[in-house]
């Protein structure tokens, strides 16, 4: 490995844990960190040559990626809805799922939301990114509110970040729209995971236990009964297995207006809600 196209042969003969694609991808991602080259400058310096220290840092990025950790938190960062996004293994990766969701919300008008168990922050600083609404946020972990609020800065936003835990969480504050992307996979699912998804990603912000597999949903569901403006929007991302369990509760809770959307898989993933 000793010029920029050997870069990617290099990965693909060192790196069997993950497919071929995935790989690749990798590579890519890696060459932009370091080179800050993008697909298309790759073949116009496909002759540079790399210096040691170039080569000691992708054999990094290699022997990484060979442990299952995610290329996500060996850069440090990701890209959501456009912007940058520093992460670390106390936030959850984004999701291109999720992407889809904060395009939902962005088809509503609103003054006002609240984003639940925000992590990196992706989510609540996307909307302050692409709106003038008021943005708060909360989650349960210091470190991951320190993350966001650091997130907040780089893509120059204002949300109001707090550490908070929505179980004793005591807000007077009212908004148009409350959103959460809560822990939704049961403990049981952890083997059908990727290994590079259980070994190093936060569990406590995937995981629930199976045997109450909605407890989140229906503590931010009661929250956003009292917390939500007249008219207001809850938003959730789910797990498709309990899509109709959510719906059953949302409705004996007397929302309207209740909404299921199809992610890009064609699974059930987002619901949508509303009160009088």
């Amino acid at each position: 490995m000793n010029i920029l196209s050997n870069i990617i042969p290099s990965f693909l003969n060192s790196i069997t844990n993950f497919p071929r694609r995935e790989v690749i991808s990798f590579a890519y991602l890696s060459i932009e960190k370091i080179f800050g080259f993008s697909k298309s400058d790759c073949i116009v310096n496909s002759k540079k040559v790399l210096t040691n220290e170039n080569i000691n840092q992708l054999n990094k990025i290699i022997g990484d990626l060979k442990k299952n950790i995610p290329i996500q938190y060996i850069l440090g960062e990701t890209t959501f809805c456009g912007l940058k996004f520093n992460v670390n293994n106390s936030t959850l990766i984004p999701r291109n799922e999720t992407e889809e969701l904060v395009n939902l919300i962005l088809n509503y008008k609103f003054n006002s939301l609240l984003d639940i168990g925000t992590g990196s922050g992706c989510i609540a600083i996307s909307i302050a990114k692409k709106t003038a609404s008021s943005v708060s946020a909360i989650d349960i972990s210091h470190q991951a509110i320190s993350i966001a609020k650091k997130n907040a800065i780089i893509n120059n936003v204002s949300v109001d970040f707090r550490v908070a835990d929505i179980f004793n969480f005591d807000d007077k504050r009212k908004y148009d729209i409350i959103v959460s992307n809560p822990p939704y996979v049961c403990e049981s699912d952890k083997q059908n995971l990727h290994k590079n998804v259980v070994d190093h990603e936060p569990h406590l912000a995937l995981f629930v236990k199976d045997s109450n597999p909605l407890i989140f949903y229906k503590r931010i569901a009661q929250y956003a009964l009292t917390n939500l403006n007249k008219k207001g929007h809850l938003f959730f991302e789910i797990n498709e297995k309990y899509s109709n369990q959510i719906i059953e509760m949302l409705t004996d809770l007397n929302f309207v207006e209740i909404e299921l959307k199809k992610d890009i898989n064609d699974r059930n993933r987002i619901i949508k809600s509303s009160i009088k």
